[in-house]
C-alpha cells in the first residue's frame, strides 16, 4: 500500500513559467549554470545553484550558499513570480521527446513508505552529496525539486491520467531550447483525488528512477525535524516529499557511457591484446552505438571498434552481473585500466547519453584517453534489482528527458511559505 498525497504547489505565474524553469541541478557545472541563467533572474537555477549569485566563492558547500537559496526563493514569492495554491492537490506532468511521451502524477510520497521499503532504490548514495541537498532543503524549508519515482503498469491509474487530460484544459504548455514539449494539469476534482489515492494503496510499490540522493536528503530532513518537535503527528509536511511518479512503459533510459583518463600504463597493443582476452574486437568504419545488450563501442586513437562480451562473461550470471556496465567494470575497467571504484577514482568520468557519441570524441582529444559507449540498462532490469533488495553499479542509467526545476515547490513547515 502506498501513500501518495496531494500538496499545495507553489509553482510559477503563468506567463513567467517559460523564464522559471530550469534543469535539475545536478546536471551541470557551475560554468554551465551561469551560462544558463545568465540576464535572467527569474530562472529557477538562481535557487537551486544560488552559488552563481555569489562571487569570489571558494566553497560551494558554504552555509552562505544554502542562505542565498532560501533569500532567492522567498523573492520570488514576495515578487509574486511565485505563488501558491490555495487547495491541496494532484498535478499531471506530460513530457515529450522525440514523438515519445511520459506522463506522471506529481504528488508527495510519504517518507515512512521509504523507510519501510515500500519506495525502492537501486543505487547507493554518498553522504557528502547528501549533505548538499540536504542543507539545501532544510534553509529552504521546501523541497525545491522533485523526486522522479515510477510504478509497474496499473490500468486503472493510466485511465484516471487519460480521462483528465483529454477533457481538461492544461495549466501550462511550452517548449524547451532542447526541444521537449511540457505540458502540466491541475487537478483540481476532489473526488478524481481521492480515486488517486485509493489506487495508489492498491500498489505495492515505487521505484526510484533518478534522485537517490534527494529522496535521501529529504527524509534525512524530515527525520531531523521528527526530532527537534518528538509530538509530530505524522502529518505535517514533512514527513513527505515531491514526487512525480511515471508508469514503468512510458520511461525512456538512455545509454550511459564511460571515459578513462589514460591506459594505465600499456602500450596501446598491450592494451589490445588484454581487451581480446574477453571481448571480440572489430574495427568499424564511423562511430559505434551498440544496438544489442553485450556489445560495446570503443574509441581509441580516433578510431571506433566493436566489442562484443564473450558468452562466458554473461551466461549463468545472476542479473547484476549480466549487466552491461557489471561485465565492462569487471573484465576491462578493473583488471586491465585499473578503474578499482568507479565511485571514487578519479582517472574515470561518465558522459550521459544525451550528449551525444560527438562528446566521447572530443573527450578523448580534451582531456580523456579512452572511451566506451554502452547499451542502455532497461527498466525491466531496475525493477528486477530493486525488488531483489539489490543495487546497480554507479552510473547505469540516465533518464531523458529529465524532470524540469521550478515547476512546482513543495513547502515543509515554514509559516512563511505555508
Amino acid at each position: 500500500m502506498i501513500t501518495l498525497k496531494p500538496f499545495k504547489a507553489i509553482r510559477p505565474q503563468k506567463e513567467l513559467v517559460e523564464k522559471v524553469v530550469s534543469l535539475p541541478y545536478d546536471v551541470m557545472n557551475i560554468e554551465e549554470a551561469k551560462e544558463m541563467a545568465k540576464g535572467n533572474p527569474y530562472n529557477f537555477l538562481h535557487v537551486t545553484r544560488a552559488e552563481i549569485d555569489i562571487e569570489e566563492l571558494k566553497n560551494p558547500y558554504s552555509e552562505i550558499v544554502y542562505k542565498k537559496s532560501k533569500e532567492n526563493l522567498y523573492k520570488m514569492v514576495d515578487e509574486n513570480i511565485l505563488f501558491k495554491d490555495k487547495e491541496p492537490r494532484f498535478y499531471i506532468y506530460r513530457q515529450t521527446m522525440n514523438g515519445r511521451a511520459q506522463t506522471g502524477i506529481v504528488g508527495c510520497a510519504s517518507v515512512d513508505d521509504y523507510l519501510n521499503g515500500k519506495i525502492k532504490k537501486h543505487e547507493f548514495t554518498r553522504y557528502e552529496k547528501e549533505i548538499d541537498r540536504i542543507n539545501h532543503f532544510d534553509y529552504c524549508d521546501a523541497n525545491t525539486e522533485p523526486i522522479f519515482l515510477t510504478y509497474k503498469k496499473d490500468e486503472v491509474i493510466n485511465n484516471i491520467i487519460n480521462r483528465w487530460t483529454e477533457f481538461h484544459l492544461p495549466e501550462y504548455m511550452f517548449n524547451t531550447k532542447d526541444g521537449v514539449k511540457h505540458i502540466l494539469w491541475c487537478v483540481t476534482d476532489n473526488l478524481v483525488i481521492e480515486q488517486i489515492q485509493l489506487q495508489f494503496k492498491k500498489v505495492d510499490s515505487l521505484y526510484i528512477a533518478d534522485g537517490h540522493h534527494r529522496t535521501e536528503s529529504a527524509v534525512k530532513v524530515a527525520l531531523k525535524r521528527r526530532a527537534q518537535f518528538p509530538n509530530y503527528t505524522g502529518q505535517e509536511e514533512y514527513n513527505y516529499f515531491m514526487t512525480v511518479t511515471f508508469p514503468h512503459e512510458d520511461l525512456y533510459i538512455m545509454d550511459y557511457n564511460r571515459v578513462v583518463k589514460d591506459l594505465n600504463g600499456l602500450s596501446e597493443m598491450d592494451f589490445i591484446e588484454k581487451v581480446k582476452e574477453n571481448f571480440l574486437i572489430e574495427k568499424v568504419e564511423g562511430q559505434f552505438k551498440p544496438e544489442k545488450q553485450h556489445t560495446f563501442g570503443m574509441f581509441l586513437e580516433g578510431q571506433w571498434c566493436k566489442l562484443e562480451a564473450k558468452p562466458e562473461t554473461y551466461i549463468n550470471k545472476d542479473i547484476i552481473s549480466r549487466l552491461d556496465v557489471s561485465i565492462l567494470q569487471k573484465y576491462l575497467l578493473h583488471p586491465i585500466l585499473g578503474i578499482d571504484d568507479p565511485r571514487s577514482n578519479k582517472r574515470i568520468d561518465f558522459v550521459g547519453g544525451i550528449r551525444g557519441l560527438a562528446e566521447l570524441e572530443q573527450r578523448t582529444i580534451s582531456d580523456m584517453k579512452v572511451a566506451f559507449s554502452m547499451y542502455p540498462t532497461t527498466i525491466e532490469e531496475l525493477i528486477e534489482i530493486a525488488d531483489k533488495g539489490e543495487v546497480m553499479p554507479p552510473k547505469s542509467t540516465w533518464f531523458e528527458p529529465k524532470l524540469l526545476s521550478g515547476l512546482f515547490i513543495h513547502t515543509l513547515d515554514t509559516e512563511y511559505l505555508l
